[in-house]
């Protein structure tokens, strides 16, 4: 039998003297750590982790919409599904704001603020959705109506150990804007509220107080060590370099009460350096679940308003248990990915 032809593998090049060898090129290893933003534009970004993948969900164009990724720091910029738009002639169907996804009671829940066009009339909505996948499509369930029926925006959901359910929200005092301030009221389940509202916090200090009106806004609850109980909230004019971050931690056991909540004298995040306004945050821990990371939207630039991107930053904890969210890192430095990234 004649010898088989050589390998095209083996075959010489032109002009050369012996056989070129060609082979895959060299795996190269994937890379260990991101930058900041993890999002060329958005706000109020919130993020939830269920079971071995995270959701972002945010509004856009008029809608709910929802991405998935098993990576952290790439949900933001995951390919989204619409998840709800409002129906032709639906009253409460414009300026869709600070969309959250909960997950209550076996089923998978939308708190998403909302007006007529008006301003003035923004409530909260509560959307129920799949009891397996958040990416499928959400109906309105509810309108989250509480004694006096006051301008609401912003509303996360408060659980504790116990089973009690809270709604934390920002909204005014009365029908003028005046000032915005935090609220809480029991849940009888997730789209009714149980009874009259009760203020929790107020702008006092000079960092939520450096534009008009004065806000208080963007609750998000942190659990902490041992289960203690945080509420890290936005501060100050959202159009300003000056908006921040404020903690509130429970040091009771009824959240109905004043006197449980007691205020940070300080921002816990601030504009520092190269990063301008950070503020509306979400939290979720890393894939192995050792470390906690915080989401949020900061100012594309000094002076730019509402015009942000998204970024994320791993947080640490203080020796006395109340969270350390450190400074803002800024664009372009390289962070470790959160832990067990695949």
């Amino acid at each position: 039998m004649a010898d088989a032809p050589p390998s095209a593998s083996l075959l010489p090049a032109a002009g050369a003297a012996g056989p070129l060898f060609i082979t895959d090129p060299p795996l190269l290893p994937a890379p260990r750590t991101f930058t900041n933003p993890v999002a060329p534009s958005g706000a109020d970004p919130w993020v939830l982790r269920w079971r071995d993948a995270y959701y972002y969900c945010r509004s856009a164009r008029g809608s709910i919409r929802v991405s998935r990724s098993e990576r952290l720091h790439e949900v933001c910029r995951a390919p989204a599904a619409t998840v709800w738009t409002p129906p032709r002639g639906f009253r409460l169907g414009r300026n869709l704001w600070a969309p959250e996804l909960h997950r209550l009671d076996g089923r998978f829940y939308v708190y998403v603020a909302a007006d007529d066009g008006e301003n003035r009339c923004h409530r909260m909505l509560v959307l129920e959705g799949d009891a397996e996948d958040p990416q499928r499509p959400f109906e309105f369930k509810a309108r989250l109506v509480h004694p006096g029926d006051r301008w609401a925006i912003d509303g996360t959901v408060l659980a504790l150990d116990d089973g009690r359910r809270y709604l934390v929200w920002s909204g005014w005092e009365a029908d003028e804007d005046v000032a915005q301030s935090l609220y809480v009221a029991l849940l009888a389940n997730p789209w009714t509220l149980a009874g009259e509202r009760v203020r929790i916090s107020a702008p006092e200090h000079r960092w939520e107080s450096n534009a008009r009106p004065a806000v208080n806004e963007g609750p998000a609850v942190l659990r902490g060590p041992g289960g203690r109980v945080f509420v890290v909230y936005s501060a100050g004019g959202s159009w300003t370099d000056g908006y921040c971050l404020g903690l509130l931690t429970l040091a009771g056991d009824d959240p109905l009460r004043p006197e449980c909540w007691v205020k940070s004298e300080r921002p816990v995040l601030a504009s520092s350096g190269r990063v301008h306004g950070p503020g509306h945050a979400s939290f979720a821990k890393s894939p192995d679940g050792s470390e906690d990371w915080v989401v949020y939207h900061a100012a594309r630039r000094p002076g730019s308003g509402w015009d942000r991107d998204v970024r994320m930053q791993r947080i640490g904890w203080k020796p006395d248990g109340s969270p350390d969210l450190g400074v803002p890192v800024p664009p372009g430095v390289a962070m470790a990915l959160p832990s067990g990234t695949a």
